[in-house]
């Protein structure tokens, strides 16, 4: 028995998208871009496999709430503080 996410679906192709850019080419395979603040925004680099974070799945469910999944920057947004966020991927690299 499965169920469907349909931000799940439009998160990928725009990852796929941010990939593809011409950015891409400092990111590592099975990492992808995210750029984080809610005025200034910083850029950071994080393992694909935070996407099956419970933690982390909630920061983007939020981030889809407050900027959809067009970017114009070309990664994803979260909408938090650096410092939130940092704290957030040091626990998830527990």
């Amino acid at each position: 028995m499965g169920f469907r996410l349909p931000g799940i679906a439009n998160a990928k192709r725009s990852l796929t998208r941010s990939l593809s850019s011409s950015k891409s080419l400092d990111i590592p395979r099975g990492y992808f871009a995210v750029y984080v603040g809610k005025s200034e925004r910083k850029r950071f680099v994080i393992p694909v496999s935070y996407c099956n974070k419970p933690m982390f799945f909630d920061l983007l469910s939020q981030a889809e709430e407050e900027f959809g999944y067009e970017h114009p920057m070309g990664g994803i947004t979260i909408p938090c503080s650096e410092q939130t966020f940092l704290d957030l991927t040091a626990r998830l690299s527990d």
